[in-house]
């Protein structure tokens, strides 16, 4: 029972108080005067009477009622129900205002009134929430005073403080205040569930559904909630209505429905809340940062940005939104039918409020369902002690990651749920019942909202019932103030009077002392065990999602346990990787706990090695891929498992299980140690009631037949049955029972501490207790870090990042973490032993115990780790030798490794196939390579071998990188390196490998990349012991031929300045018997007398004769052979040398003194002599004056080249040459001189004539330049289009290229002058390359600026003018410059020569991109990144962009030599982009550069003698490594490559050859491409010892003699496609569609290793046949023919060789069975191919063009076909794009095919099938003349198609077979072509017409009919 009312309060006006703009109210009278005991009156009560504050107003307002609610400091609520009205009053402020008339300020106007109101507010306070009873008691008191009844006031008054009525029950009570009225009041029925009337609809119809849900989960995840409304009820009744969605959740933090304006601070409190604000006070609301502000008035809810609201989970809140709609709106359902039911109204507000309530209630039943299950019971006497296992409910849930759900589990409420309703013994309500027996009901009708429904309309019944027990009574009877017709006469109402206090008095003191005499009220509370509900692990299988899938994977799991504990080694082995990968679904990692706990016996398990490491690893796996908050459940299941596993090391030392599983952040989660222990203390308790009570047995055994899924499931159930039947029986037993078990509790909970303090230490005290990993690491130390959530402890941060293992411990003793482990062991038990009431002696005890007990174990941990070092290592696979080469020698042996996988899928089996990567092996270094051998750690593929390396020459990075490896938890040190021979190799060291070791092997390896001096790179090194590769200090006694070459670069050093005189004279021997001669030669040959006077001497004066050797040893190089072979001069006397040859070989370089890197013979115009040519070298950078290089056999324009010139020479050299100045000054001369120079170039060549028609050198007009078969006029527009391209527009202009007429046309033509197009011809012999896609235009626009001589102005388009390249004064010589260094330069009409300036590569710029070309195409990680896919990162590397442009310039410059123009390049040093446009350009022009012997001639002449800086480039030695690896060699093989693509019949060497190339240049396996120029090759004397004998046959010391030995053996180097056409000049297409990645790049071959050390591949091939081999033959089985090939394993060309190979390697086999002596395949291919050309000679019939012999029947296609031949040796398909075009000259082919059907079977995927093809001139239609036309007969598509010309790509016109009818021999008609006999015409008969034609003779003419006919009796 409980009073209705406490207090009854008058609040007035307070006339005194009244300052400023604000008055006060102040109590007038209270009743009673005296505090209650229970309940003391509540302060401030005036302040919320008037929440906008005390105002005096000037009408007369109507009374107003709210009821405010006050919480006091015990948390209970007082509603306080305010009835206010106002009493005039005779205005205080007038007095005044009379009094200063006078003053001039008072404002006029404002009339005062005389009379004002004030409120009074009469007061209610109560514990009770009853609105409207309070409403209707203050109604009836101011009705009474009112309208004067006759009842006084004070017995209504004395009535309503005296009137009791029960709390709750479900009662119903008539009370009367004594002046005739009667009200009924109904209490609910349940006290615990909330009341709330219709003020929850209200609600909802304010704000809608999604505003409501974001308030209700922004309360329940404590966020501060502040409603706005001008009404003050309806500010009380919303906070009411969020309270009461949120049942069974009781709101614990500051609610305020109306706070007065006054206590406006409030709001900017730190803490959750809810508060009611009137909409008055809006402005100073606005400023609050992160207050959700709800508008009622205005239905908005206002969400700062800085606050986020974690929402429902998703199913849960589009379900919840569906049922909210459902109530609120019915009529939405129907909204859409035809025949819409007469009415659905939503239910009354009451009933529909109820729905709502009901809606919440059915979510907190989702949400919270199975709870019970999760509840700790630690004591049950003298009090429950409940707590609630977070991580287990969530874990098990599947909700780990929900956000509500955690801040919800985490909050204040929920904290107070479990205290309130964790008890198994008390009385239930509602929300129990829902939890324990509808759960099932609720998880079937989730799917169906009709259901859903039913079920909220039923706990709605129940909600509306509680509240309106007896909904048929309401009499009330209240009397209400009559309207007072003067209700706005003041005078009529009197004042509210003051209350005679001791009547009031006398009322309450009667009511108190009846009370006390009257029998006590014993209403029995109805206590019982509350019910658990479903336990949650069903909920979790039934949803399915949690466990699909899974069975498969848990039988593996279970078998590999059986296969471990029956020691089944491999079995389970092999299904290791396959358990780890199930490891990471929950159900899996749950059957592995209870398979491992079958195998315990009495808390033990002895397991041998391999045993005890398996199942460690499992352990390790599955507590690693836990979640957060997972972990704690399978944590709490192994933690018995990690101390039960063990293994015997010695005597009396075992090691357990978690000495291995330390490295987990869980163990140091202070919250697992809580829950664990917790769990642990229940199972205890609930044993000892069983002991006790042997009546109990039958619960325990119910527990035990109902075997939920969760572990701990049955004892969960008895535990809280058996603290609610304990609790139960506590009242009836006696004290010392009741003091007996409080005690054995008190000492079961002290027990388990101790077993805790035990278990705790073993897993946070390390094996090895010098290195603090765990701790140190989690920061045990420290207690904020430990105590905050699980969240933050994740085991995820902890196994990405690298820590040091043993940072911040150096020198720590052991006993530093004996003390954090002490420390924290403390900290645990404080709190457990707090919590669950253990006393202060035992607390005592405890603290004085743990460290004894960390103590202890560490000095057992001793012994085990000691033990545990001398274990013999489990069984690792055995590491696999490599081959090595001749001379190569294992600097480091073997170190234990994982290769891991990097960002190339193949090999991890993403891309399908099996996982070859990571692998497990050696890594081993070499004097030449870095390899490694292993095998893959996936079982499946565990025989096979996986080998990589790369030179140590060719590494380009190497970083330290950690790597956890799936298996093992620790991170280990790794190495990542990269090779630019594409190559990557990311290394884990072993954890048997010393870090010191590893630290030796990169000192090794870094020793080996950069030696002090060429001299200690492996080509110099090979042979030699490894002694002198640690130290190169050791000299070389038998210097041998060295000493020559020495002497012959010392005298070099001191030409100038120095004289040496010879001692002895000294010829050196012949080369054959050199070697007898070694120890002859001695250092001291040649030595220096005095040093002379500098100057002294004169560059002739020094060859000796000792030198001239040396001299033909010079000629002997490759320059010569070519200059020769070019026919650029002879090496004769100069008197006989022949006057008319325009050039001479200069000898003015042979000491190298003019040029360090130029060669020592140069070719240099006749006319120039030696001394002129020294001074021009000084204009130019490094002194490479420009020299002629090549010559066009045809049109006899030179190619020079140079590098570019000083900037001071720049300008001086293109000053007008005619200006005089007053004294010739030395720039002067030098600038004549070089244009002497430049003209004498000019003058070399044979079309040049000067103006004044002299012909310079008439003996070399020759008639070559008639053969062109249209003149240069008309060809000139290509290379106009080719320079603006080169050169660039200012934008890419239309009028440069067009790329529709690119396109489709693959034409190059300035589209300004369009009238030539149609006549342009390719030149004789020229092809250009086939296009794919469409043109891209150059990737950059160099400024043009002014470069040209001409006169006109440039074309409005921006390219130059086109009468500067049609004029007919071509440039003579053109020179290609850098654009940057010709600034400023302007020519002169008159001079011959131009300038064509276009922008280079820098090498920076090349550096660049090829450092991202490799990371693109062996990137070290795999990424899902859009912005990191190979393409996208292949664009950003720009490689393609700098081939393009190399290429483009080369065809320009090809160009150009092709109309006899001569051109130097001359770029940058003349050294990187010169030497690649020069050999490019040369090998496009001339087809001897396309064979074996010419492509070694041109390397050697333009990239070796020239002096392409190769060791410089490469970074190869200690000197040059900061200038870091610049492939210039490597672009230059690329564009090869490019070239090689499109025109595949042109090269005798294949791919292959060129990627050999590639990798060999870096390798520094062969001496070749050592150094950066010939003198210092001579200096080394490496330049001339390739000649001589080599004392080691195995030893190669030229890739050259290598590659040639090679091609002897084995046609892996040849191109069977090759088949040249004469004098053919290829112009490939550069543009980026049409240039592909070089897979040199790409590709790998892990079974092997790069296959370009080849004996090293063949023995191992051999090695593996070898072992292939069974020891007898296996008869049982046939053996399957089939073989499997892995893309990134197996070499394809190995595999699935191509047919000529396999053909030559039948015929190699066959020889050798029958027993003949091996045929080399040279001499076997040579004779194929003669016998093919004779077949083709005699089956061609003559043709008009008998001179063209074919090379095969190919010729007369375009031979830029792609067909799919792979050379051996590495797999590689040249794309099948056979895009055609036909020679100048073709001869039309007929008749069968012969032996050369090897080439048929590659089809043509093209559309144009030319069965027949040639000129015929056709009749034009009525009037038009007869023209050639290009006809094409196509058997395929049976038509015949005639073109404008033979290049045309587009057909003009189709005749189809089909209609054709006849072809008969026709006759000359009108205007038919002359000269051409009668029996050349002939007649095509079709069904629409006739058509004439001619061929050029008759016998063409009857070919063309047959062919035709024998198309149409095919057909």
């Amino acid at each position: 029972m409980a009073r209705l009312a406490d207090y009854f309060v008058v609040v007035g006006y307070d006339l005194d108080k009244r300052g400023g703009s604000e008055g006060q109210g102040h109590i007038l009278q209270r009743f009673p005067e005296k505090d209650w005991e229970d309940n003391p009156f509540p302060q401030g009560i005036e302040l919320f009477c008037q929440p906008n504050g005390w105002q005096l107003v000037p009408e007369r307002e109507r009374p107003s009622f709210f009821v405010s609610v006050l919480t006091d400091i015990n948390s209970e609520r007082h509603y306080c129900a305010c009835f206010t009205f106002w009493e005039g009053l005779d205005n205080p402020q007038l007095p005044k205002a009379e009094a200063s008339e006078v003053d001039e300020d008072e404002v006029p106007g404002l009339v005062q009134p005389a009379q004002v109101f004030a409120p009074k507010s009469l007061v209610l306070v109560s514990r009770l929430d009853h609105t409207e009873v309070f409403r209707n008691c203050l109604g009836l008191i101011y009705a009474v005073h009112v309208d004067s009844l006759s009842v006084p006031l004070e017995t209504v008054i004395g009535n309503l403080l005296t009137c009791v009525i029960p709390v709750a029950g479900g009662s119903q009570r008539t009370i009367t205040l004594g002046a005739g009225d009667r009200q009924v009041i109904q209490t609910p029925i349940n006290d615990s569930l909330p009341v709330s009337g219709s003020s929850v609809a209200h609600l909802f119809r304010q704000l809608g559904i999604v505003n409501v849900l974001y308030l209700f989960c922004a309360a329940l995840t404590e966020h501060k909630i502040l409603f706005l409304s001008s009404s003050y009820q309806r500010l009380t009744d919303a906070c009411r209505a969020l309270l009461a969605i949120m049942f069974p959740l009781k709101y614990s933090f500051t609610y305020v429905p109306i706070l007065p304006g006054k206590l406006l601070e409030v709001l900017s409190t730190p803490t959750p809340f809810i508060i009611g604000v009137n909409s008055f006070f809006r402005s100073e609301t606005q400023e609050l940062l992160d207050v959700i502000i709800a508008d009622l008035d205005g239905g908005t809810v206002t969400i700062p940005e800085c606050v986020h609201i974690s929402l429902l989970p998703d199913p849960l809140l589009q379900q919840t939104q569906t049922a909210l709609s459902m109530v609120l709106d019915p009529e939405l359902e129907m909204a859409d039918h035809a025949f819409p039911p007469s009415s659905t109204q939503p239910s009354t507000l009451k009933i529909q409020d109820k729905e709502i309530r009901a809606v919440f209630l059915w979510l907190f039943g989702q949400l919270f369902h199975g709870y019970r299950w999760c509840l700790h019971i630690i004591r049950i006497h003298p009090e429950p002690v409940i707590r609630f296992h977070k991580a287990a409910f969530l874990g098990q849930r599947a909700l780990t990651e929900d956000d509500f759900l955690m801040k919800v589990l985490d909050g204040m409420a929920f904290a107070g749920f479990i205290s309130e309703r964790g008890p198994p013994y008390r009385p239930t309500d509602l929300f129990d019942d829902l939890i324990a027996n509808q759960v099932e009901r609720i998880r079937q009708e989730e799917c169906s909202p009709h259901k859903v429904m039913n079920h909220i309309k039923e706990l709605a019944e129940q909600l509306f019932k509680n509240e309106n027990p007896y909904p048929a009574v309401a009499m009330h009877k209240v009397q209400r103030p009559a309207e007072s017709p003067g209700h706005n006469d003041p005078k009529n109402l009197a004042m509210f009077p003051l209350l005679d206090d001791v009547t009031v008095q006398l009322f309450i003191d009667h009511a108190a002392a009846k009370l006390q005499t009257a029998p006590p009220v014993v209403k029995a509370e109805l206590k019982g065990m509350v019910p658990s509900g479903p336990p949650l692990g069903d909920i979790v299988d039934r949803h399915g999602h949690v466990l699909a899938n899974s069975a498969r994977r848990l039988e593996v799991v279970r078998n590999c346990i059986t296969y471990i504990f029956d020691n089944k080694m491999l079995e389970a082995k092999k299904l290791m990787p396959a358990v780890l990968r199930a490891l990471k679904g929950r159900a899996a990692r749950v059957c592995l706990t209870q398979e491992l706990n079958q195998h315990v016996l009495q808390n033990r398990a002895v397991l041998d090695d391999q045993q005890f490491d398996y199942i460690v690893r499992m352990m390790n796996c599955t507590l690693q891929d836990c979640s957060h908050m997972d972990e704690h459940g399978i944590a709490a299941i192994l933690l018995p498992l990690v101390t039960a596993f063990c293994r015997k090391l010695g005597a009396g030392i075992t090691q357990f299980a978690y000495s291995c599983v330390q490295e987990h952040m869980v163990w140091t989660n202070m919250q697992f140690w809580e829950a664990m222990f917790y769990s642990d203390v229940q199972n205890h308790i609930r044993a000892l009631y069983l002991e006790a009570d042997g009546g109990e047995q039958s619960i325990a055994s119910r527990g035990q037949q109902e075997s939920g899924p969760a572990a701990g499931g049955q004892e969960l159930l008895c535990a809280l049955e058996l603290a609610s039947e304990q609790s139960r029986l506590w009242p009836t037993l006696s004290k010392e029972q009741q003091s007996e078990r409080v005690q054995k509790e008190e000492s079961t909970v002290f027990s388990q501490a101790i077993h805790y303090a035990n278990r705790m230490s073993y897993l946070l005290l390390p094996l090895d207790t010098s290195k603090n990993r765990l701790l140190n690491r989690s920061g045990i130390g420290d207690v904020e870090s430990v105590s905050n959530s699980y969240v933050t402890n994740s085991i995820a941060g902890s196994m990405a990042e690298s820590y040091d293992t043993e940072s911040g411990f150096e020198d720590a003793e052991s006993s530093d973490v004996a003390n954090s482990v002490v420390r924290f062991i403390n900290r645990f038990v404080d709190k457990v032993c707090n919590e669950s009431g253990v006393t202060n002696e035992h607390l005592k005890a405890l603290h004085t115990m743990i460290p004894d007990i960390v103590q202890m174990h560490i000095e057992t941990l001793d012994a085990v780790h000691r033990e545990s070092k001398r274990l013999p290592p489990i069984q690792k696979p055995k590491l696999l030798r490599p081959i090595l080469l001749a001379g190569e020698e294992l600097v480091m042996d073997g170190m234990r490794v994982h290769l891991i996988s990097d960002g190339r899928e193949e090999a991890t089996g993403a891309l399908g196939g099996p996982p070859l990567l990571p692998a497990e092996g050696a890594i081993f270094l070499t004097t030449y390579r870095l390899i490694f051998k292993g095998t893959p750690n996936d079982p499946l593929v565990g025989e096979q071998v996986v080998t990589r390396s790369f030179p140590i020459a060719s590494l380009t990075k190497e970083k330290r990188i950690s790597v956890s490896l799936s298996m093992d938890q620790f991170i280990q040190e790794g190495l990542q390196l990269r090779s630019c021979t594409f190559q990557l190799l990311k290394i884990a060291f072993d954890e048997e490998v010393a870090s010191d070791l590893a630290e030796v092997f990169r000192k090794h390896m870094h020793k080996l990349r950069y030696p002090q001096h060429v001299q200690g790179t492996f080509a110099f090194t090979v042979g030699q012991s490894g002694k002198t590769l640690v130290e190169h200090k050791t000299k070389d006694k038998n210097q041998s031929i060295k000493t020559l070459s020495k002497n012959l670069v010392k005298s070099a050093k001191r030409t100038i300045g120095r004289q040496y005189v010879t001692r002895k004279k000294y010829s050196p021997p012949t080369w054959e018997n050199r070697s007898s001669l070694q120890s002859e030669l001695d250092e001291d040959e040649l030595s220096v007398s005095e040093e002379l006077d500098q100057g002294s001497l004169t560059l002739s004066s020094t060859i000796r004769s000792s030198d001239r050797q040396t001299m033909s040893n010079v000629v002997e190089r490759a320059c010569c052979r070519d200059y020769q072979r070019l026919g650029l001069g002879t090496l004769s006397n100069s008197l006989t040398r022949s006057k008319n040859e325009p050039f001479r070989i200069s000898t003015v370089n042979r000491m190298y003194t003019v040029c360090r890197s130029y060669p020592g013979l140069l070719i240099v115009p006749q006319s120039i002599p030696d001394s002129t040519i020294q001074r021009i070298s000084r204009c130019y950078r490094q002194n490479r004056f420009p020299v002629v290089c090549w010559r066009n056999s045809r049109t006899k324009a030179v190619l020079l080249r140079s590098a570019g010139l000083h900037a001071k020479g720049v300008v001086g050299f293109f000053k007008s040459p005619n200006a005089t100045s007053a004294g010739p000054s030395q720039a002067d001369s030098t600038s004549l001189e070089q244009e002497k120079y430049m003209q004498a170039i000019i003058s070399s060549m044979p079309s040049y004539c000067e103006p004044s028609g002299r012909n310079t050198l008439g003996g070399f007009t020759s008639t070559h330049m008639s053969t062109s078969d249209s003149s240069d006029k008309l060809r000139q527009p290509k290379i106009g289009a080719l320079m603006k391209q080169v050169m660039g527009g200012k934008e890419d202009v239309p009028g440069t290229f067009s790329r529709g007429a690119l396109g489709q046309r693959a034409r190059v033509i300035s589209l300004s002058q369009p009238r030539v197009s149609g006549k342009v011809r390719n030149p004789p012999g020229g092809k250009w390359g086939s296009i794919r896609g469409s043109g891209r235009l150059s990737a950059y626009n160099p400024e043009v600026g002014n470069r040209l001589s001409s006169k006109e102005s440039p074309q409005p388009n921006g390219g130059p003018s086109e009468a500067l390249f049609l004029r007919q004064q071509r440039a003579y010589l053109y020179i290609i410059g850098d654009k940057t260094q010709l600034k400023g330069g302007k020519q002169d009409s008159f001079q011959q020569w131009e300038v064509v300036p276009i922008e280079v590569c820098d090498v920076r710029q090349v550096k660049n991109s090829f450092k991202k070309l490799i990371k693109a195409c062996v990137p070290s990680s795999a990424t899902s990144e859009p912005s990191m896919t190979f393409h996208r990162c292949l664009e950003e590397s720009e490689w393609m962009c700098l081939l393009h442009r190399v290429l483009q310039v080369s065809v320009l410059v090809v160009e150009l030599l092709d109309t006899g123009s001569s051109v130097m390049v001359s770029l940058e040093d003349g050294w990187d982009v010169t030497t690649q446009v020069v050999s490019l350009v040369q090998l496009l022009s001339d087809p001897y550069y396309r064979t074996f012997d010419g492509f070694r001639l041109l390397v050697e002449k333009e990239w070796l003698s020239f002096g392409h800086r190769f060791s410089h480039r490469g970074a190869q030695t200690l000197a040059s490594q900061s200038s870091g690896f610049t492939p210039v060699f490597l672009q230059f093989l690329d564009c090869v490559h490019q070239i090689h693509l499109q025109f595949p019949m042109e090269f005798e060497f294949s791919q292959y050859y060129l990627k050999f190339l590639a990798y060999h240049y870096v390798s520094n396996r062969f001496r070749t491409f050592l150094l950066d120029s010939d003198y210092e090759r001579i200096e080394l004397g490496v330049l001339y010892e390739e000649k001589g004998e080599r004392k080691n046959p195995q030893v190669c010391k030229s890739v050259w003699d290598y590659i040639d030995r090679l091609n002897k053996k084995t046609p892996i180097f040849f191109n069977y496609m090759f088949s040249p056409e004469d004098e053919e000049v290829l112009r490939p297409y550069s543009f980026i569609s049409n240039l592909k990645v070089w897979d040199f790049y790409t590709e790998e071959t892990l079974s092997e290793g790069p296959s370009y050390d080849w004996e090293l591949v063949q023995r191992g091939r051999q090695e593996r046949l070898a072992e292939e081999v069974p020891d007898k033959p296996d008869t049982t089985t046939p053996k399957s023919q089939r073989r499997i090939v892995w893309p990134c394993y197996d070499s394809r060309s190995r595999v699935v060789p191509d047919a000529i190979t396999k053909l030559l390697q039948d015929l190699q086999s066959l020889e050798a069975e029958l027993g003949l002596p091996p045929e080399k395949w040279k001499d076997t291919w040579d004779k194929i191919k003669a016998n093919q050309r004779a077949e083709a000679k005699l089956e061609n019939r003559p043709s008009f063009n008998s001179s063209l012999l074919m090379s095969s029947n190919l010729s007369h296609q375009r031979r830029s076909q792609g067909v799919y031949l792979p050379e051996s040796g590495v797999g590689s398909s040249i794309n099948l794009a056979m895009d055609r075009e036909t020679s100048t000259t073709s001869t039309p082919v007929a008749g069968r095919p012969s032996t050369s059907t090897l080439y048929s079977q590659f089809q043509s995927t093209e559309s144009e099938n030319r069965s027949f093809e040639g000129i015929l001139f056709k009749k034009g239609a009525l009037l038009k003349p007869w023209k050639p036309r290009w006809f094409v007969l196509d058997k395929t598509k049976h038509q015949l198609r005639y073109y404008e010309t033979r290049q045309d790509k587009e057909c003009k016109g189709v005749i189809e077979l089909a209609e054709v009818e006849s072809v008969i021999p026709g006759t000359p008609t009108m205007g038919a072509p002359k000269n051409i006999e009668e029996k050349a015409f002939f007649d095509l008969k079709t069904t629409k017409r006739v058509y004439n034609f001619c061929a050029q003779d008759s016998p063409n003419a009857q070919l063309w009919m047959d062919s035709i006919q024998s198309c149409l009796s095919d057909a």
